[in-house]
């Protein structure tokens, strides 16, 4: 040691001042130890804050259970004084409480959806705000939409932004605790654009029909709205979910007479309403069943899965099926889970509850699938009811089933459906139509997609093309041809040759035209052969016409072409047709005579999109091609069917010409003029609505016509001046 000082001191190393400086490394080596202890420090500090003041980080976390459970959820205290939002405001509406900036434009005309990650949140004193915690039914519904196109996990992309904080349940909720916890979201913001989703509002006595909890301006899509709390084209009436949807297995079955007329199961109605119902029964005897809980079961799910009479004991929900109408009644709440259980059952919904908001009522049609009559008509009820034709009964028990599938089976399609809706209101150009939403698929395709719904698409193609049906009248057939190709938006003239023991005429005798013109020889003498999607025909436009209608203008055709241009999806043509009902009889009739009224059009001269020739040739319900070909008749009617049946609306007639009759065709020519020809067509009528399961055909009083028809104006200025006689 001595030897060390002495040379450190020979060496310069300690002066008379004292001792150096330390060494350069020395130094570094401190300061970095320093540094790395302050980062430790400030990241423990860091950690500690994010415990106890959530607000102020927001996560980017994706929502989900797979990563962690509930439990691991992250724990946030809420402070007494953490504020609280202002209650709904009933003015709210999409132009004053919705951004529709944040929203945006996107190629595919979807919102996106960002849901907040799981927290658990209690008070000061460790108590959570809600007594039951995240439910089944709400982890299914925010799983359903983060599995969906609208769920996006990038908040700054997000146009819509759904809590994780469960408030179905308000019975549940601590109130203020559950304010509290909204208001400390991150992107809160007084509740623009949020949605909360709530099926129970209210809690005794007062059970209000809108949810209690302050929610600023969040949209709320709720399970028991009443005109008074329903704010109109900004909250979403939703159904209160059955959870026997989930566990009971009812298989759909055919719409029909059952064995009870009027069913009554729910337990727990109004004394007054019951003692009238009772009333009803002594009447009506077993055309009405009034069901209710079981004394003599303990109270369990067992027990709710039972309904008894006179002690006799039913299966519930399946005696539900035994009925043609069941009655929903309104119970301490509007809402009830009695209303998806009848309609899983395919039983006529009748709905006594003044005021009540029907779920999706936006843009499902009730009428279609419930009969809705005021409370104080209660003892009316049986009398409407047997009012209702047994034909419209059985397509209101179909449109029941259907609504249940679509709409209420299950906590996902609840969900989805509610976004859809918000959806259409955002981007209302590329909104699903009044079809989409209440027509069901009773024709199912997959690998063809049909044009009509897609919004803002033009033709590909200018024009149509002419399909002309023929078997061997040669000269009507030159002139429908001659007369066609004067109509200026002729594209193509397709001849479907109908006779296999006889060639078409050689290329020569074929009148000289303007536009393409092909012929197709067909293997077998069908009348369907008019409606097979033939690859030449390339435009969107068919104009189906028969060999003998030479009567037809070039005005009336052009103009008929016009008409179909506005109203692509129907079926536009000129000889109109009625079908009607015959008393006597008991089933369908069809009318040739001229009505005021239409049901059809002849498809010997009509417009119609082709993608009907797909859906006829290979989708076609049941075995109605082969009878058309069987039976050589009603190939028209049968499209006439397919058109209503998908689009739901009624075909349109075009300018007052109603003799369609040719001249020079004799009666053995005429294939139309034979009376067993006529008789057949209301046999095809009846055998159709059997096969399609309802009447699908519309009656309207209406006729498209030039604006100036009949005007007394110079004919040069007319845009159809030929629009021709009667």
């Amino acid at each position: 040691h001595i030897r060390l000082l002495l040379d450190m001191y020979t060496s310069g190393k300690y002066s008379s001042r004292g001792p150096a400086l330390i060494p350069r490394m020395k130094t570094k080596h401190r300061i970095y130890y320093i540094t790395l202890f302050s980062v430790v420090l400030l990241g423990l500090i860091a950690t500690g804050m994010f415990q106890f003041w959530p607000h102020s980080i927001e996560s980017t976390a994706d929502w989900t259970l797979d990563k962690r459970s509930v439990h691991d959820a992250p724990l946030i205290r809420l402070p007494v004084s953490s504020p609280i939002p202002e209650r709904g405001d009933l003015s709210c509406r999409m132009h004053t409480c919705f951004d529709v900036y944040r929203c945006g434009y996107n190629p595919k005309n979807r919102i996106k959806v960002y849901i907040y990650p799981l927290q658990r949140f209690v008070d000061e004193l460790g108590v959570p705000i809600s007594s039951t915690g995240l439910s089944r039914e709400y982890n299914d519904l925010l799983s359903a939409i983060s599995d969906s196109d609208f769920y996006t996990d990038d908040v700054t992309r997000a146009c819509l932004f759904i809590p994780s904080i469960d408030v179905l349940n308000q019975n549940s909720l601590r109130i203020r605790e559950t304010a509290q916890a909204l208001a400390m979201l991150p992107r809160w913001d007084k509740g623009m654009n949020h949605l909360l989703f709530n099926m129970l509002p209210g809690g005794p006595p007062d059970y209000n029909t809108a949810l209690d909890v302050p929610r600023d301006r969040a949209l709320l899509a709720g399970g028991g709205f009443s005109t008074w709390t329903y704010r109109q084209g900004y909250d979403v009436s939703i159904p209160v979910y059955s959870p026997l949807s989930a566990d009971v297995d009812l298989p759909e079955r055919q719409p029909g007479p059952r064995h009870y007329f009027i069913l009554s199961s729910q337990t727990a109605i109004h004394r007054e309403y019951r003692a009238e119902l009772e009333r009803l029964k002594e009447e009506n005897g077993e055309a009405l069943l009034l069901l209710d809980k079981c004394s003599n079961l303990s109270q369990g799910a067992a027990s709710a899965r039972k309904r008894c009479y006179k002690g006799q004991v039913y299966d519930y929900p399946q005696i539900l099926q035994e009925s043609s109408f069941c009655v929903v009644l309104r119970g301490a709440r509007l809402g009830q889970a009695a209303l998806s259980d009848v309609l899983q059952a395919g039983c006529v919904p009748v709905i006594l509850a003044d005021s009540y908001i029907l779920p999706f009522s936006e843009v499902l049609d009730w009428k279609r699938a419930s009969v809705v009559i005021p409370e104080e008509k209660l003892s009316e009820m049986y009398t409407i009811l047997k009012s209702i034709p047994h034909r419209q009964v059985e397509e209101m028990q179909r449109q029941a089933r259907w609504f249940w599938e679509a709409y209420f089976s299950s906590m996902k399609a609840i969900g989805l459906t509610t976004l859809q809706i918000i959806n259409d209101r955002i981007y209302p150009y590329a909104a699903r139509t009044y079809e989409q939403w209440n027509n069901p698929p009773v024709v199912k395709w997959s690998s063809v997609n049909s044009p009509l719904f897609l919004p803002l698409i033009p033709p590909r193609a200018p024009g149509f093309t002419a399909v002309v049906l023929t078997y061997d009248r040669v000269e009507s057939l030159f002139r429908v041809i001659t007369e066609i190709s004067k109509v200026p938006s002729l594209a193509k003239l397709l001849v479907v040759w109908n006779n296999q023991n006889k060639s078409p005429p050689e290329e020569t005798l074929w009148p000289k035209i303007s536009v393409p013109l092909k012929v197709v020889r067909t293997k077998e003498n069908k009348l369907s052969n008019r409606f097979f999607p033939y690859d030449e025909i390339e435009t969107e436009a068919v104009l189906a016409i028969d060999d003998d209608i030479i009567m037809l203008t070039s005005d009336e055709l052009q103009f008929g072409y016009e008409v179909w241009r506005e109203f692509p999806d129907r079926l536009v043509g000129y000889p109109g047709r009625l079908h009607l009902w015959d008393h006597e009889m008991g089933k369908w009739k069809y009318e040739s005579e001229w009505t005021n009224e239409v049901s059809m059009v002849l498809t010997g001269a009509a417009f119609y999109h082709k993608y009907f020739n797909y859906l006829y040739t290979y989708k076609m319900p049941g075995d109605i091609k082969n009878w058309v070909d069987a039976h050589m008749n009603c190939e028209d009617i049968a499209m006439n069917f397919l058109v209503a049946n998908i689009t739901g609306k009624a075909p349109i007639k075009v300018t007052p010409r109603k003799k369609f009759k040719c001249p020079e065709c004799t009666a053995i020519d005429g294939l139309s003029l034979d009376q067993t020809h006529m008789v057949e067509r209301s046999e095809c009528i009846n055998k159709f609505a059997s096969v399609f399961g309802t009447m699908p055909l519309k009656v309207v009083e209406h006729r498209a016509d030039p604006v100036l028809y009949k005007d007394d104006f110079p004919e040069k200025l007319k845009s159809f001046p030929n629009i021709g006689s009667l």
